[in-house]
């Protein structure tokens, strides 16, 4: 194996599966969980095709995840790092870490701000205001930007203590807000009429319900590094993303059925409860900020070169800069890019796995990062990412680009598991014909 980085998570910090599927848990449960259950729902997708397409999307998720999960697991090591066995050092720290970066603080910015403004908007009835002023949600975004910062700073076992106490919360939050809002609607009648006259198809589904999580998958590695067994990894990664994701979304869909919209922390200050409506929005979004915090630092501590002991110190410039831009509203500018970016993204775990379980057949000790950028990882890893974002319809948020160039949007089954598929392929083939050095 590779020399010491700096990163490597050691037997005596590994911690129980519990405490990593409560991580991903927390990481589902979350506002566009719901979001993604109503859009099936409106998109016409039968009851029946809305599981299925939850239960295939996570399925496919939690199946390149686990595979990533496993190696992180024998080696320690967090995504960033273990992307250079891979593209080589540079490619992980200069290609991947970037990226990553930008997601991640882009994603906590966006969270903080609609939390803050959230937040801001139930709050001013409160207090006698019509509305929230904008002094009011910027003092909010930045209030709770640097909670969630600081949590993230603790490490995994901050996530882990949040995810304990908040998880069974909100679930509780969730079920009164969807069981009141089938009592006050006749929800009931509503869910057993339901009977959409054209769906969107299945697909459709499965697109959706992987776009929710694709990013997610992809940085599994920054958490299963602290599994005690690969076996850990598949349990945390089934036990931890599917229930949750399947109530979410579930519920995600029964709200919009039954309400019209899919907002627990509407529904909740709809019905008179303002203060559930408030724990409920911000702790979704705490649970799944600081995951992007965390990852951010990661990222941002192998891009500038420096180790885990200068993780605080990354994550908390990472956290800082994402909760400026949220306060100050520069983030609804970003958000397309934003979302190419977090597009980019999932063709890495093709080729981690490509690299690690079919080149380097799964073992810990053949595993090596190699010198500089490596040519195999770096085009089959650009290939599947344009394959990815031409068939999962990511330049349509581009207009102007598909005017100039069309065929850059061949929607085509999921997007990034089509890309997944490419890069893994290509890999496997360059790197028997381009050889490349090791470290």
């Amino acid at each position: 194996m590779a020399q010491k980085s700096g990163f490597e998570v050691t037997n005596d910090k590994r911690q129980s599966w519990l405490s990593i599927a409560a991580v991903w848990a927390g990481g589902m449960i979350c506002v566009p969980c719901l979001m993604v259950g109503g859009v099936l729902s409106q998109g016409g997708l039968s009851l029946l095709e809305i599981v299925l397409s939850i239960l295939i999307g996570y399925g496919l998720i939690c199946l390149y995840m686990i595979f990533i999960g496993m190696q992180a697991c024998d080696t320690g090591l967090p995504i960033a790092v273990i992307a250079s066995g891979a593209l080589g050092e540079k490619g992980a720290r200069y290609i991947i870490s970037i990226l990553l970066t930008i997601a991640c603080v882009g994603w906590f910015g966006i969270q903080s701000a609609t939390c803050g403004q959230a937040f801001a908007n139930m709050l001013a009835p409160m207090l006698g205001m019509e509305s929230a002023g904008t002094a009011m949600v910027t003092i909010s975004s930045i209030v709770w930007g640097l909670i969630m910062l600081v949590t993230a700073c603790v490490g995994f076992k901050g996530l882990k203590w949040l995810n304990y106490i908040a998880v069974p919360l909100l679930v509780i939050v969730c079920l009164y807000g969807l069981i009141a809002g089938i009592v006050t609607n006749n929800g009931g009648e509503a869910i057993a009429s339901y009977a959409p006259a054209q769906s969107s198809g299945i697909v459709f589904g499965i697109s959706m319900t992987v776009a929710s999580f694709a990013l997610g998958g992809v940085i599994s590695a920054d958490y299963c590094r602290y599994a005690k067994s690969r076996s850990d990894v598949v349990k945390s990664s089934i036990v931890g993303v599917i229930p949750a994701g399947l109530f979410m979304l579930l519920t995600g869909a029964l709200m919009s059925i039954v309400t019209g919209q899919y907002d627990i922390s509407a529904i909740l200050t709809s019905l008179g409860v303002p203060i559930l409506g408030i724990i409920a929005l911000v702790l979704a979004t705490w649970t799944t900020n600081v995951t992007n915090a965390y990852s951010g630092g990661l990222a941002l501590s192998n891009l500038l070169g420096f180790d885990e002991s200068k993780f605080k110190i990354t994550t908390g410039i990472a956290g800082v800069i994402g909760t400026l831009l949220a306060a100050f509203g520069l983030l609804n500018a970003f958000q397309g890019f934003l979302s190419l970016m977090s597009a980019l993204i999932p063709p890495l775990a093709g080729v981690v796995i490509a690299a690690y379980w079919v080149i380097g057949k799964g073992k810990k000790e053949n595993f090596q990062p190699r010198d500089g950028f490596s040519a195999p990882g770096v085009i089959a890893f650009l290939v599947g990412a344009l394959v990815a974002c031409v068939t999962g319809g990511t330049f349509a948020s581009f207009p102007a680009l598909i005017q100039v160039a069309p065929w850059l949007n061949l929607p085509f089954f999921v997007g990034p598991v089509n890309g997944i598929v490419v890069s893994l392929v290509l890999y496997v083939i360059l790197a028997k014909l381009i050889p490349s050095k090791k470290a």
